[in-house]
């Protein structure tokens, strides 16, 4: 593609743009690894690589002093063959780069904040109605990669984005390497083949459980209507956005991510779900997290189907519940699921 370094530039561009108004909102431990992530994807680093400290501090601080430059300026549209795109238009720019073997995402991820990539297509395929967009080497990204997302009835799978995730969760177990559904999981790749394939083997089997939970979303979307975006985009809490992102994608798993693995008898992927359900997702359904161990000690998947089969029914309701609360008093509503993020068992089956 003609000038396709410009695009690059463009793209990466607003990449800093959004870092720059956003990535210090994130939490301090999510903050240092997000930039620790990047260095790496920036200075094409294998995962293994053993960094240098004082190097990777230099470049945060003269990284945040450029964001500094970065703040005040707008979003700039994005140039593909002497044609200019509304950066947000994600038909319209995956149109024009399909033929180059290009794909592009630009959209709202959490709390609000911007999120632009650009990449290699690897495939392109129709799945349950949805589009998917797999793509491979990277060409401009921001801090946050997120390894898949649903946007406008197109799935995006970023197998760079998620070999590097997957890279981060095993460096950071090794460091104890502590027993555990992460434990389990690595021990189950591991027994499949040669150790030093565990990363292409564990990204091409994650990718297939990611692509099943945006198949939940989009199943999902339906079910809760526009009137659930509208609800997060009023919400200036992060816990009760928390709150409701949690019980959609509890909806989203029982709806299609959990039969699917039961059902297909994942047994590494289901340990690495687990490995996952972390903090409130995981207070939220203690009798998945009751089910997932009933299965790991003796191998019976009854409980885990039951639990995924209630929380369908379940957590429509639960949301049902949030939005009818947010209709009758948006304001109140807010405070009163910032309460509920504390209760230790909230909205249990």
């Amino acid at each position: 593609m003609r000038d396709f370094q410009k695009t690059i530039e463009v793209v990466q561009t607003n990449c800093h743009i959004a870092d720059a108004r956003h990535a210090r909102e994130m939490s301090m431990c999510n903050y240092l690894l997000g930039m620790r992530e990047l260095y790496i994807w920036e200075n094409e680093f294998p995962p293994s690589y053993p960094l240098v400290q004082a190097d990777l501090s230099q470049w945060l601080v003269q990284r945040e002093m450029f964001w500094e430059t970065m703040e005040e300026l707008d979003y700039s549209p994005i140039p593909i063959a002497n044609r200019e795109y509304d950066p947000f238009d994600n038909a319209a720019i995956n149109k024009a780069l399909a033929p180059h073997g290009l794909v592009y995402g630009g959209g709202l991820g959490r709390w609000g904040k911007p999120h632009f990539f650009l990449a290699q297509l690897l495939r392109s395929e129709q799945i349950h109605g949805l589009t998917l967009r797999v793509s491979g080497c990277e060409y401009a990204r921001d801090i946050t990669a997120f390894p898949a997302a649903l946007r406008e009835n197109t799935m995006f799978l970023r197998t760079d984005a998620l070999q590097r995730w997957l890279a981060e969760k095993i460096e950071i177990w090794s460091v104890h390497e502590a027993d555990g559904a992460l434990k389990s999981a690595i021990d189950c790749y591991g027994m499949q083949g040669d150790k030093t394939t565990l990363l292409p083997r564990m990204a091409e089997q994650e990718s297939e459980v990611l692509i099943l939970h945006e198949i939940g979303e989009a199943m999902a979307e339906p079910i809760l209507g526009p009137a659930w975006r509208d609800m997060l985009l009023s919400f200036s809490s992060r816990r009760a956005i928390f709150m409701a992102r949690s019980v959609r994608d509890h909806l989203a798993d029982c709806l299609s991510t959990l039969p699917e693995l039961i059902k297909r008898e994942q047994t590494c992927s289901i340990h690495f779900y687990f490995a996952n359900l972390e903090s409130l997702r995981r207070s939220l359904f203690p009798q998945l997290v009751m089910a997932y161990e009933h299965w790991r000690k003796s191998g019976d998947t009854s409980l885990l189907l039951a639990a995924a089969e209630a929380g369908r029914t379940h957590w429509q309701a639960v949301a049902m519940q949030l939005l009818d609360a947010w209709h009758n008093d948006p304001q109140g509503a807010q405070a009163a699921i910032d309460g509920w993020v504390d209760q230790p068992r909230p909205l249990a089956l």
